[in-house]
């Protein structure tokens, strides 16, 4: 399982309003180009959203899944993205002070990840989270993101 951790200088209720604004998913996670909510109820559970990966010409949609909601502590979504299968990625919020220490935790469920999943993989994730973390704290930490979503 990969697992990895940042601090955001911001309350866990800043942090919760950007992952609950399927508007920003596209811009915190890694890999994503847009997103598009398939539901007004995002993030309840069950709620799903459209997003889109492009690498050069070659673009192609996925669609995550809201698996477990506990409302400013916990997110819990399933990412599918075609061929490659399902993943598993939780998110939880953990007040630290005036600040909040997310804790993500992610690994492949179904489909071709989960069967090829291997420690280059997991080495793959952690990259993927060390850069998806540090653009979620970049997004909160905004003087924008701070005085409007704290």
């Amino acid at each position: 399982m990969a697992v990895r951790h940042q601090l955001i200088r911001r309350p866990p209720s800043a942090v919760w309003a950007v992952l609950c604004d399927p508007s920003l998913y596209g811009e915190w996670v890694v890999g994503p180009s847009s997103s598009t909510p398939l539901d007004d109820a995002w993030p309840q559970v069950g709620s799903r959203l459209r997003y889109t990966v492009r690498l050069g010409p070659w673009s192609t949609d996925g669609v995550t899944t809201v698996r477990h909601r506990d409302t400013g502590r916990e997110l819990e979504l399933e990412a599918s993205f075609k061929a490659l299968g399902t993943a598993r990625i939780f998110l939880q919020l953990r007040p630290w002070g005036e600040e909040t220490l997310v804790v993500c935790d992610e690994h492949p469920l179904r489909g071709l990840g989960g069967k090829l999943h291997n420690s280059v993989i997991e080495a793959a994730l952690q990259l993927r989270h060390r850069g998806m973390l540090a653009r979620l704290a970049g997004l909160v930490e905004q003087d924008r993101a701070g005085s409007a979503r704290a």
